[in-house]
C-alpha cells in the first residue's frame, strides 16, 4: 500500500510538472535530457520523445557551453541553487515571444534556476533547469528606462526648439573649457541672434515668431556636427560650441549658417518673408581664466556685427 501511494504521488507530481507555465528540464550529469515538460514542447516545437537522451547543447546550440557548464558544476559542487537573470543575459534558449506585447520583444526574456538533484545515496546525479518567461517584466522595465531617458533628455532641451537649454549648454561649455585646459585642443564658440526680431514679432505676431525660431533652430541642428553643442541661449539668441575647431573653421560654419537663414522663405498672407542673423565668433585663448570669458568675447563680437549693419559675422579681436 505505501508503495502504491508513492507511485500515485509521483503521477501527481508529473501532472503538475506538465501543467505549470514554466519550462522544466531534468538532465543527467552528461547533460542528457530526461524530463521535458509541455512548456518546453510548446515553445521549442520538439516533443519529449524527440529530445529524450539528447545532450542539451545539441538541442540548443545557442547556449554558451563553457559559461553554462561552469554555472552547473558550481551549483553541483556547492549543492546549492544557481540563477541567471535576464538583465545579465536576456535568455538561455531562444524561444519566440508569444506575449500580447508582440512587436516589443521578438524573443522571450528568461530567468533560469539551476537545481542540483540528489539521489537516495546523497549524490547530485541530475540537474533540473526551471526556465521562467519574464518577457512582460523585461519589456515593461525597458519601456520605463526608455521613458526616463527621454524625460531626462527633455529636461536638458528647450521646449520650443529642441536645442540644449541654456543651463545645460553652459555646463557643456564649462566641461569643454576644462578639457581644453588639459589637452589644449582648439575650441570655438559662435553666438547669434535674429535681427530686429522684436519688430518682427510685433508686426506678424508671436505665433509666426515662434515658427521662425523653430526654423532657425532646425537649420542650426542641420549644420552642427554630432560633437557640437547647439543651444538656445535665450529669446532669439542662440549659441553653438564647436570643440576641436579653430576660429577660422568656426567663421566658415557661421557664414554657411548665416547664408542659409537669409535664404529661408517664410510664407505669410500670400507674401514671402525673410529674416537675417548677426553672429559673433571667438576661440578659447590661453589667457582666459574661465568659460564665461569666452562667452563675453563672443558676445562682444556679436555686437560688433550689429554695429556693422547686421547680417554678418565678426571675429573677436578683429575690430
Amino acid at each position: 500500500m505505501p508503495a502504491q501511494f508513492d507511485i500515485t504521488e509521483l503521477h501527481w507530481l508529473l501532472d503538475v510538472v506538465q501543467s505549470i507555465d514554466v519550462g522544466v528540464v531534468v538532465m543527467d550529469r552528461e547533460y542528457r535530457i530526461e524530463v521535458w515538460n509541455s512548456f518546453m514542447e510548446n515553445h521549442s516545437g520538439r516533443g519529449s520523445d524527440e529530445v529524450s537522451g539528447q545532450p542539451l547543447f545539441d538541442v540548443f546550440p545557442e547556449i554558451e557551453r563553457n559559461w553554462f557548464s561552469r554555472k552547473v558544476e558550481t551549483a553541483v559542487m556547492l549543492g546549492t541553487r544557481a540563477f541567471t537573470i535576464w538583465e545579465q543575459r536576456p535568455n538561455l534558449v531562444r524561444f519566440k515571444s508569444y506575449q500580447p506585447i508582440t512587436g516589443l520583444a521578438d524573443e522571450m526574456y528568461q530567468n533560469v534556476t539551476i537545481i542540483p538533484l540528489r539521489s537516495t545515496n546523497g549524490e547530485s546525479d541530475h540537474v533540473c533547469l526551471i526556465i521562467y518567461d519574464v518577457t512582460s517584466v523585461a519589456v515593461n522595465k525597458r519601456q520605463l528606462e526608455s521613458a526616463n531617458t527621454q524625460l531626462q533628455e527633455l529636461a536638458l532641451r528647450d521646449g520650443l526648439t529642441g536645442l540644449l537649454n541654456r543651463r545645460y549648454w553652459e555646463q557643456c561649455l564649462e566641461n569643454e573649457f576644462s578639457r581644453h585646459q588639459r589637452y589644449e585642443r582648439p575650441t570655438s564658440l559662435l553666438m547669434f541672434d535674429i535681427d530686429h526680431f522684436k519688430n518682427f514679432n510685433d508686426t506678424y505676431g508671436h505665433q509666426l515668431g515662434d515658427e521662425v525660431i523653430r526654423e532657425v533652430a532646425r537649420l542650426t541642428r542641420l549644420f552642427a556636427r554630432e560633437t557640437d553643442f547647439a543651444g538656445r541661449y535665450g529669446g532669439e539668441e542662440f549659441a553653438v560650441l564647436l570643440p576641436d575647431t579653430p576660429v577660422e573653421g568656426a567663421y566658415q560654419f557661421a557664414e554657411r549658417l548665416r547664408k542659409a537663414i537669409a535664404a529661408l522663405q517664410i510664407p505669410h498672407d500670400g507674401k514671402t518673408l525673410h529674416v537675417t542673423i548677426s553672429l559673433g565668433v571667438s576661440s578659447l585663448e590661453e589667457t582666459m581664466l574661465n568659460h564665461t570669458q569666452l562667452i563675453e568675447a563672443t558676445d562682444k563680437a556679436l555686437y560688433q556685427s550689429k554695429e556693422n549693419g547686421r547680417n554678418c559675422t565678426s571675429i573677436a579681436g578683429n575690430d
